[in-house]
């Protein structure tokens, strides 16, 4: 059993979540932590929001409050949404937390004291109208390397190059498209290249072993080409102070890059706090053994595989400046960068500004968490841009999920409930019937395999193959034409064979399908927790008793193994209800018709 850290990419809390959002960083990640608990590790699903910077400033005061106020509004209504969505976090928590400061702050210490800080005076973006600091992201321009037009502050998405906002051509502000002023300005850049040799050989060491997904290392290689010091400060009143001294009264915070990767260290230590034991997360974070999986859009790819490997590397002081581990101990590097490529909206990229956009919450009033799920699993962009299509949506729905899978648990449960009324016991298998028994039992081999190498997309399509030979094999066994008594034998066999296929194929499609699971199982008289599902906790901040905020937590020790599991004979079967729904044509256009409400948000998305 190995110990499995599931770090999933922080939403920013400045709106609700959308589809695109959720395609890349949520139920890939999700996927992924069920089956790796199932397959029987250990693992430590960690996230929360993301609660600083710039661009929170600029909308709490644009929707009239302050940003705590705004923070907490967007955190527990993002909470809710991942929560529907069935996304089993063991711990999602913010970046406001004491906690959280706390650990920043002798991050920032520890890196600080072995050398890996540079103070350096800047050129620093100012909003001409408004007098403040525009953020990294805020800024659009033209890439002095490719050309590319829409380059942002911090780097470009064409070339992958990372840029300061001083660098662009005919820079723009995205807030109302001013030109903004540069003015010099102190602060602590992170000396990246004096941790370039230890990165590269930490890059090559991933690429060799064959996890990473080639978009990945290609352009975490590519980064590496044009390395430089980058900032770590930024002048702000919002966030989390520079912990030395004549810094702490001055108008600068922790760039919310720096501090909103260090979540998933904070995020492991609250959750170590909370379970009683507050050394706990250490079996994650320093057993060089510990396996861990970084999920998130390519957009946040550089933060990844740069900035916060930079900064684990020079808390443990293993740049060419050398140096002493922090206060955290030898801190481990990402195992994975699991990064998922665009998820488009009909054609065109998701904009919420636009009131172009599906919203999570918006979706589940109508459709069934699973189906969603579904459909982002199939299409996933886990290698290059998917798109997200009703009229798609709607054919996948009906044509797999409804008439492929859910068809056969409702054919099996109806004519079990029809003819026996429960599990029948078998009497001698013919060669049909292990056939399929082996097929689907194989399975568990080849789909684990895919799952564990974040090939979700393939996965699923191997299982929904499974799923049409089990429905081939009631086609050619015809069990509703065993009707004489001298068949039923042999119709009890062939329902027990289906019953048994349909339990292992529930297994298989849990982590997919963690609503659905539970229900199945109960179609076919079971009585286990096939899918635990996530709940929000009120809780108390560990360091502040003032304060109270929600949590994503959960129970997922109860869930079935990844392995097959015998078919209770005898165990009553009722008439079954359709457990997945199916649209029709009115449905997907008023689908269309409602994509199309959103209020504005900033151009930032998950960290």
């Amino acid at each position: 059993m190995s110990k499995v850290l599931s770090a999933v990419a922080w939403p920013y809390a400045n709106g609700p979540r959308h589809l695109g959002h959720v395609a890349g960083f949520g139920v890939p990640s999700d996927v992924y932590s069920r089956y790796m608990r199932m397959a029987g590790h250990d693992v430590l699903m960690v996230s929360g929001t993301d609660e600083h910077g710039t661009p929170i400033l600029v909308q709490a005061e644009a929707a009239g409050k302050t940003p705590q106020e705004f923070v907490d509004e967007n955190n527990r209504a993002i909470c809710e949404d991942l929560t529907a969505l069935g996304l089993s976090y063991d711990l999602f928590t913010r970046t406001t937390t004491v906690n959280h400061h706390e650990v920043v702050r002798q991050m920032f210490t520890a890196v600080h004291d072995n050398g890996y800080f540079v103070e350096q005076t800047q050129l620093g973006a100012i909003s001409p109208s408004t007098g403040r600091t525009l953020p990294d992201r805020y800024i659009e321009g033209t890439c002095p390397i490719c050309g590319d037009t829409s380059a942002r502050g911090d780097q470009c998405d064409n070339c992958g190059n990372q840029l300061d906002p001083a660098d662009l051509v005919d820079p723009r502000s995205r807030i109302n498209g001013e030109t903004p002023e540069f003015v010099e300005t102190n602060h602590f850049l992170l000396d990246l290249p004096a941790l370039a040799e230890a990165l590269g050989e930490w890059l090559e060491g991933r690429e060799a072993s064959g996890a990473w997904r080639p978009n990945v290392i290609a352009f975490s290689r590519n980064i590496l080409k044009e390395i430089r010091p980058r900032a770590m400060t930024r002048d702000i009143d919002w966030g989390i102070k520079v912990p030395l001294e004549g810094w702490e009264d001055a108008p600068k915070r922790l760039y919310v890059w720096f501090d909103a990767v260090i979540g998933y260290l904070s995020a492991s230590i609250e959750w170590a706090r909370r379970s009683g034991d507050p050394e706990a997360w250490r079996a994650w974070w320093n057993d060089p053994e510990a396996v861990s999986a970084y999920f998130m859009g390519k957009d946040n790819i550089v933060f990844h595989s740069q900035i916060w490997p930079a900064e684990l590397l020079a808390h443990n002081g293993q740049g060419s400046k050398g140096g002493e581990p922090g206060p955290f101990g030898e801190l481990n590097l990402p195992t994975a960068v699991v990064s998922s490529e665009f998820m488009t909206l009909e054609g065109r990229q998701f904009s919420t500004s636009r009131g172009h956009v599906i919203y999570v919450r918006d979706v589940l009033e109508r459709q069934q968490p699973d189906a969603i799920r579904y459909y982002l699993s199939a299409v996933a962009p886990e290698t290059s841009d998917a798109d997200f299509s009703w009229e798609e949506f709607a054919r996948r729905t009906n044509g797999e999920l409804v008439a492929g899978w859910g068809n056969l648990v409702n054919r099996t449960a109806s004519m079990i409930a029809k003819n026996f009324g429960e599990v029948p016991a078998p009497a001698e298998l013919q060669d049909e019937d292990r056939a399929l028994l082996d097929a689907v039992r194989g399975g568990f081999a080849t789909v684990g395999q895919l799952l564990e190498r974040f090939r979700n997309r393939q996965a699923l399509a191997e299982a929904m193959r499974l799923v049409g030979e089990a429905n081939a094999y009631i086609s050619t066994t015809e069990p509703f034409k065993l009707k004489g008594e001298d068949q039923r034998e042999r119709l009890a066999t062939v329902l027990w064979t289906c019953a048994q296929a349909v339990t292992d194929l529930n297994t298989m499609l849990a982590p997919f399908l963690p609503h659905s699971a539970n229900e199945v199982e109960a179609a076919l008289g079971g009585g286990a927790t096939v899918a635990p599902l996530p709940r929000i906790d009120e809780v108390t901040d560990l360091d502040d008793p003032s304060r109270v905020y929600p949590v994503i937590t959960g129970d997922y020790t109860t869930g079935v193994r990844w392995e097959p599991r015998d078919v209770v004979v005898g165990a009553p079967v009722a008439k079954p209800t359709p457990i997945f729904r199916k649209l029709d044509d009115e449905a997907v256009q008023r689908e269309r018709e409602l994509t199309t409400s959103a209020p504005a948000e900033g151009p930032t998305g998950e960290r």
